[in-house]
């Protein structure tokens, strides 16, 4: 069996992850304050490991990591266990699997959501292709705004939007206190990875396809559209090393 570049880059990211995790690389974080950084520090020092070459990531950039001779981007949450972990906010771009000539990875990690000390391990890990988020890789996103607001009509009002995405935790069962790739089914790996499920996304009937805010009111209304590709199933595979032994993945509901 023959695999791509990518494909081969994607595996060896996904294994530097799958051994640092195995072998209790903690999380870093730089103070009690920091609730943004160190999922990224962590999964740049696991690229840093690897010298794999990145753009470094900043506040707005998107992804956070880009990788610099592969057409591959990493997109980091971390999310707090217990805590939230059906969906996470989405503050720039909506999830997709492909952005700017780049397909898209987003790594969820989960760690314990009140850690005594700034060093505490990762629980799980998932590594997903972008399109088992979202499928649709169209959208643009964009930021407007409208002026004439207020008693004397100088205010904008910035319509800066912000989504909310499900988790693979929510949207698989088979997850928890694993090591999981989540990728395309046309994807093709060495025998270091094992295959652990097959999932299928099946689109929705309806589309929003914009959204209508009454001031007065406050209420919020979107408008829907139907989807013309409906029904239309997106198949995706389950992957852990090969030494991993957890339960299958499968979709919930």
């Amino acid at each position: 069996m023959t695999i791509s570049d990518s494909e081969a880059l994607i595996e060896r990211i996904f294994l530097a992850c799958d051994y640092s995790v195995k072998n209790a690389v903690s999380i870093g974080r730089r103070s009690s304050r920091d609730k943004e950084y160190h999922v990224q520090d962590w999964f740049k020092h696991r690229l840093e490991g690897e010298r794999i070459s990145f753009d470094e990531p900043s506040r707005n950039s998107y992804p956070d990591f880009r990788i610099v001779n592969s057409p591959l981007g990493f997109e980091l949450k971390g999310l707090g266990y217990p805590g939230r972990e059906a969906n996470f906010d989405c503050n720039s771009q909506v999830p997709k699997g492909f952005h700017n000539g780049r397909e898209i990875y987003y790594i969820f990690i989960r760690y314990p959501s009140a850690p005594a000390e700034d060093n505490f391990p990762v629980l799980d890990l998932v590594m997903c292709h972008g399109s088992f988020i979202n499928a649709d890789s169209s959208y643009v996103h964009a930021n407007k705004n409208v002026k004439g607001f207020g008693s004397y009509g100088d205010i904008m009002i910035r319509d800066r939007k912000m989504y909310v995405a499900p988790t693979p935790f929510a949207l698989a069962s088979g997850l928890d206190r694993q090591v999981t790739l989540i990728d395309l089914e046309s994807r093709s790996f060495s025998a270091a990875l094992h295959s652990a499920g097959s999932l299928v996304r099946v689109e929705t009937q309806d589309l929003i396809a914009s959204y209508v805010f009454d001031l007065t009111t406050n209420n919020i209304e979107g408008q829907k559209v139907p989807n013309p590709d409906s029904g239309k199933q997106h198949q995706f595979k389950a992957y852990r090393s090969v030494q991993s032994i957890g339960p299958l993945v499968e979709m919930v509901g």
